[in-house]
């Protein structure tokens, strides 16, 4: 994972080429923020994190992942949360591109496998009963004064809690 976030070539050159330089070739900051919420898997509509690491052993791992990453690139550059607290990350997404990075898994047992692949299933029934929103849009035709037409992400994204 490490050699992947350093050397992923998403960003631009000098001279404006897409998909040419790396955060290593632009000598930019990496934050690592750990979220154990992403091991979401739902219960009907109840949230359930069991999938999720126990918070001891994912400190360290993700303590040891700092350290490889800062080994691997420049320390300085390397910045994290805090771990396991509530922190508000305010971000600005710049274009239309999301690319999910994934290290090779380690063996599951069996119960684990079965829960998820029941949970695919339900995934699958649900989007074959009911049309998502976005895809009955696709349908429409778009106004050219429409602002959800943009096709890249403007202004900036922030996480808030409400109080």
């Amino acid at each position: 994972m490490v050699r992947k976030i350093v050397n992923l070539r998403v960003f631009e050159d000098e001279s404006g080429k897409h998909w040419s330089k790396s955060v290593m070739d632009k000598q930019y900051e990496v934050l690592c923020v750990s979220q154990f919420t992403l091991q979401c898997i739902l219960k009907g509509n109840k949230p359930d994190y069991h999938m999720a690491m126990p918070s001891d052993q994912a400190e360290s791992f993700y303590n040891s992942f700092l350290e490889h990453l800062r080994k691997a690139y420049k320390p300085e550059l390397i910045k994290d949360g805090k771990f396991g607290e509530y922190m508000q990350v305010h971000i600005q997404n710049d274009g239309p591109v999301t690319i999910e990075l994934e290290s090779p898994t380690a063996p599951v047992d069996s119960k684990q496998l079965a829960k998820l692949e029941k949970q695919q299933q339900r995934k699958e029934k649900t989007r074959m009963k009911v049309p998502s929103e976005s895809s009955r849009e696709r349908n429409l035709p778009k106004s050219k004064n429409d602002p959800s037409a943009s096709s890249g992400a403007e202004g900036d994204v922030s996480s808030e809690r409400e109080p």
